[in-house]
């Protein structure tokens, strides 16, 4: 049975210091979102030339492509589990420092790689060093925020996620696919450098009074029933956005080809308004939830944007380039911060962080199982439909996963798991 206990901070800092101590914790924490975003759209958008220069044939650009994405998502799916069980164990800033180094030494040797296997293997070491960072940031800010402002940080990391996007648009189109990965490198290098200044959240520092709290036990946290349903709900609700991102607006050219469009649109341009999409929508997602004083009704409204855009875009063909982006752009319709702000409301802390960081990675996990379904279906049922059927239902489940969760805005963090 849940209980909570408090777990208050009894800060005796001043307000100005406190202040400053968030607003340093925010920008940090935004930052690694940029450094997320624009290493989850670069690889999108440097696929067709990377791949093409490691000599992968025309018509096995599109599979292997959706592999390494596999490849990338085991990483954070792998590397979700690890540093959320460090960030309840060890704290929320180890986490933040050790999961950018390894990202920062994997990428900067995938603009080595000769070979698509070597390509695959270093971007799994990637996502596992990527998948610690938006997690321990939400965490930390979760912790460290008033209750009932707490939207308002995660609208700030969604904010400057767009930036990265815009970056990373910029460097691939001006530099070689290889120089892109260095660049990737050193920005995580300088986020190592800025984490020096971040403070370890009150609430956590706290839980350590109890010597008898169990903290990171991630065996609890997928067999414990009431944890585990609540745990998966989450999960299931973000599931359909990275689908969504990794087939449709990937495979921009394929779509393309099947609407018969005169001009195929590029893979490039379909992310980059795909991704300015995301964070615009995030943004209004966010202050939504604000408003309503609400993240479930807020997420509703992000499904059926969803779903309104997806049947759009499938069964209203495009006959122009500006139709076929618009059509990206409404596809963008997230909530992923929301979500993440939610993850974290729903768990004690002694569990937050494994719960927190785990989540996103084990959504972004989710593409393989769902792209192994559109490949599957994909022969008998045609592009078109078999990406319809597939995320369709993945809409459909997160909706009701959603029905099934409790509201959590407002909600004090002061509480852990027994």
């Amino acid at each position: 049975m849940l209980t909570a206990k408090s777990l208050t901070t009894d800060i005796t800092l001043s307000a100005k210091k406190y202040d400053w101590l968030i607003t340093v914790a925010i920008i940090v924490s935004a930052l690694g979102y940029f450094v997320d975003m624009y290493d989850v759209y670069l690889f999108n958008v440097v696929r067709t030339q990377s791949l093409t220069s490691l000599g992968v044939a025309e018509k096995d650009l599109l599979s292997t492509g959706i592999s390494i994405i596999d490849w990338t998502f085991t990483g954070m799916f792998i590397g979700g589990i690890v540093w959320g069980i460090l960030g309840d164990k060890k704290g929320r800033l180890k986490v933040l420092f050790g999961s950018i180094i390894i990202y920062s030494l994997a990428t900067f040797a995938t603009s080595f790689v000769e070979s698509v296997t070597q390509y695959k293997i270093l971007r799994l070491i990637s996502g596992f060093g990527l998948a610690g960072e938006l997690g321990a940031g939400v965490t930390l800010i979760c912790e460290l925020m008033k209750p009932e402002r707490r939207g308002y940080g995660t609208l700030l990391i969604a904010a400057t996620g767009l930036y990265g996007i815009v970056f990373a648009s910029f460097i691939a189109h001006h530099f070689n696919w290889r120089t892109t990965y260095i660049i990737g490198s050193c920005m995580g290098v300088i986020l190592l450098i800025l984490r020096i200044s971040v403070s370890e959240s009150g609430i956590f520092k706290k839980s350590f009074e109890n010597s008898s709290l169990q903290k990171g036990n991630f065996l609890k946290l997928i067999s414990k029933k009431n944890l585990v349903f609540k745990y998966l709900k989450l999960i299931l609700i973000g599931s359909p956005i990275t689908i969504i991102a990794g087939i449709l607006v990937s495979a921009a050219p394929e779509f393309g080809k099947q609407f018969g469009m005169k001009e195929i649109p590029d893979t490039g341009t379909a992310l980059a308004v795909y991704y300015i999409g995301v964070s615009t929508c995030e943004i209004f997602i966010t202050l939504l939830s604000q408003r309503l004083k609400s993240r479930k009704k807020t997420i509703f409204t992000g499904l059926f944007i969803q779903l309104a855009a997806v049947l759009w875009f499938l069964f209203i063909p495009p006959k122009t380039l500006f139709a076929f982006y618009a059509g990206c752009a409404l596809l963008g319709s997230t909530y992923l911060p929301v979500l993440m702000t939610t993850v974290s409301e729903q768990f004690g802390t002694n569990l937050r962080a494994t719960a927190t960081v785990s989540a996103p990675n084990f959504m972004r996990a989710m593409f393989i199982v769902l792209s192994f379904i559109f490949q599957l279906i994909r022969p008998s049922a045609g592009l078109i439909n078999s990406a319809a059927i597939v995320i369709v239902s993945a809409i459909f489940i997160s909706a009701t996963a959603v029905f099934f969760t409790k509201e959590t805005f407002g909600k004090h963090l002061d509480f852990y798991e027994v």
